[in-house]
């Protein structure tokens, strides 16, 4: 390893070095505990009894050789502090764990699994000019084997449940909640005891492997949300782990965050190495073809609160770390989960970026929600609430979530944010959803919102594919098929998300009627978009700028979908420039044209 590299934050391959190793005969442990007075190493293959470790290098590692340990064994540390004090770490650069409440690190042979994923690596993409339809899910609850809170299916079997479904509702690429190990089911990821270790609650690090490569060889791809500001505060993990607060910062005013957690601190080198390598690691070992990186304006912010100002050291961090995820995989997506205004986080760092590929857009996504949430009366009061999206849109690079933090706490789900009763919820689910895929950027949905799930995610319950059984959810679900896979068929929906001529208003000042019309552009297609979002019937005057036919492509308010109009026959309305021509819209409903 690079010592000086690992000091200054400038290594992406720290755990080549560190955690445990396999030798010819047995397994080299090693860990950093420069502020240890002793260290020994305790396992299954010494009946976990301390067997003492030694300084090495410049004294702040520590290392011990043992011929008896094999893979799959359990192993810790114990390190005792300066003044003697013993305490049980697990590895932090530990490639295993056991399923909590246990605490042990499992010696893991990284390399041993053999992809045959070339194909997809090789033309794999960061989606810059391509469909991007991200299906979020949370592992362990998308469906279960049983009503027990511990039944989860493995990695393996998720292969064969997850992936058909992803391929027949048009989703071509998955993002998974965090995979690293962590000790509380509650946070689902976000406090993590074990950064490079997949969570033993689904299998070990070749089933997860497994079920990459599957994906890759179903062209699908898989995103894992990564947790680089804050860790969990478990005694048996990071915190104070060599007696020091040798990855937290020591001042608790800064050092914890608002979910209790520990915060990185951002400006030690070896915290830097760990964190860049953690995240090289899963692109690498695992062909992850993206990371979402969660709470950056956390790590953007002191706190996440701009009066408390730029935190310089962490911004750095992100920019060192994206610029060299990017040299190692220019293919692979970084997200950014940022609700902040901080300029050029999708530029590059070259340019005074930060580098990401995508920002998630809270913006729109909580205008959008909001303006679903009022009642139809006083739509024509907010009714700008949908286009100011686009007076910022093009100040990054936008990704739309609708992701799991919208559907839990009191928040509602999705389809029950939409204004009114039962049945008036679901033609104004189908309007809202064809608004968003018309609109500019990269989609993301969480599990469950393509079914018209009205309760709550509930990470220890499967989602309630019962509902299916119901004709209005079935239609439901019929519909948001349909949109994803029209998204993915045709470019004009996506190719030029980001370039100023992809998309233009034909009407954005139809207030009194709540209607909006817009136009997506690609460079050999054009698509018309029209939507009614008032309780009544809308009769729309469109004055083209040019003669053309108009091919209707997808209609929300089609009695299939649960909605009142009877599909008809495919044909093309021919309209002239600058004659009118009536489209007629039924409340709460949106209608997609091929412009011909």
């Amino acid at each position: 390893m690079d010592f000086y590299g690992f000091y200054t934050g400038k290594i992406f391959d720290a755990h080549e070095y560190l955690g445990a190793h396999s030798l010819d005969e047995g397994t080299v442990f090693r860990t950093f505990a420069p502020g240890a007075s002793r260290v020994a190493l305790i396992g299954e293959f010494n009946n976990w009894k301390e067997q003492e470790m030694q300084k090495v290098s410049d004294g702040n590692f520590w290392e011990c050789r043992v011929p008896g340990a094999k893979e799959g064994m359990m192993y810790k540390y114990r390190i005792y502090d300066r003044a003697g004090n013993p305490a049980d770490h697990c590895d932090p650069y530990g490639f295993g764990m056991e399923l909590r409440p246990g605490s042990a690190s499992i010696i893991r042979r990284p390399g041993a699994w053999k992809f045959h994923d070339e194909k997809w690596m090789k033309e794999r993409t960061d989606c810059r000019n391509r469909p991007l339809n991200i299906y979020e899910i949370h592992f362990g609850s998308f469906k279960k084997p049983s009503d027990e809170p511990d039944a989860w299916y493995s990695y393996e079997e998720m292969t064969d449940i997850l992936i058909p479904y992803l391929k027949e509702n048009g989703y071509n690429y998955l993002e998974i909640m965090p995979l690293n190990e962590y000790p509380c089911d509650q946070s689902w990821g976000y406090q993590s005891t074990g950064f490079f270790s997949p969570t033993s609650r689904y299998g070990t690090m070749d089933q997860l492997k497994y079920f990459v490569d599957a994906c890759h060889q179903n062209e699908i791809g898989v995103i894992m949300d990564f947790v680089p500001v804050h860790f969990a505060v478990d005694v048996y993990s990071l915190a104070n782990y060599d007696g020091t607060p040798l990855y937290e910062y020591p001042n608790s005013a800064v050092g914890v965050s608002e979910w209790g957690s520990c915060n990185f601190m951002h400006s030690r080198g070896e915290v830097r190495s760990f964190l860049q390598s953690c995240a090289n690691y899963w692109l690498t070992e695992f062909h992850m073809d993206g990371l979402r990186m969660d709470a950056v304006s956390r790590a953007i912010y002191w706190q996440g609160d701009p009066a408390r100002g730029v935190n310089s050291n962490a911004v750095n961090f992100l920019q060192f770390m994206n610029s060299g995820l990017k040299a190692l995989h220019p293919s692979a997506i970084l997200a950014a989960e940022d609700s902040t205004s901080f300029p050029k986080v999708t530029e590059p760092v070259s340019s005074g970026g930060l580098g990401f590929d995508y920002k998630w857009d809270m913006g729109w996504m909580n205008d959008t929600l909001d303006y679903f949430r009022t009642a139809p009366e006083y739509r024509s009061r907010d009714y700008h609430k949908l286009t100011f999206s686009m007076m910022y849109y093009y100040d990054a690079r936008f990704l739309l979530p609708l992701s799991h933090d919208e559907v839990v706490h009191g928040k509602a789900t999705i389809l029950q944010k939409m204004n009114g009763d039962y049945n008036r919820k679901f033609p104004q689910g189908r309007a809202f959803y064809m608004y968003m895929y018309a609109h500019p950027g990269k989609k993301l949905n969480f599990m469950g919102n393509e079914i018209g799930q009205l309760r709550e995610w509930d990470e220890k319950r499967e989602q309630d594919w019962m509902l299916l059984d119901y004709p209005i959810h079935s239609g439901f679900a019929r519909f948001m098929k349909d949109l994803n896979r029209l998204y993915l068929a045709h470019p004009a929906l996506w190719e030029k998300d980001y370039d100023g001529d992809g998309f233009r208003w034909i009407d954005c000042r139809q207030e009194s009627s709540c209607v909006y019309v817009l136009e997506r552009t690609g460079k050999k297609e054009r698509l018309l978009a029209a939507f009614n979002f008032s309780d009544q019937e809308q009769s729309y005057e469109l004055t083209p700028d040019r003669d053309c036919r108009l091919k209707e492509l997808l209609n929300s308010d089609l009695s299939i979908y649960g909605g009142k109009t009877k599909r008809k026959k495919a044909s093309a309305l021919a309209v002239k420039k600058g004659e009118s021509t009536a489209l007629a819209l039924p409340p709460f409903s949106g209608v997609y044209y091929l412009v011909e």
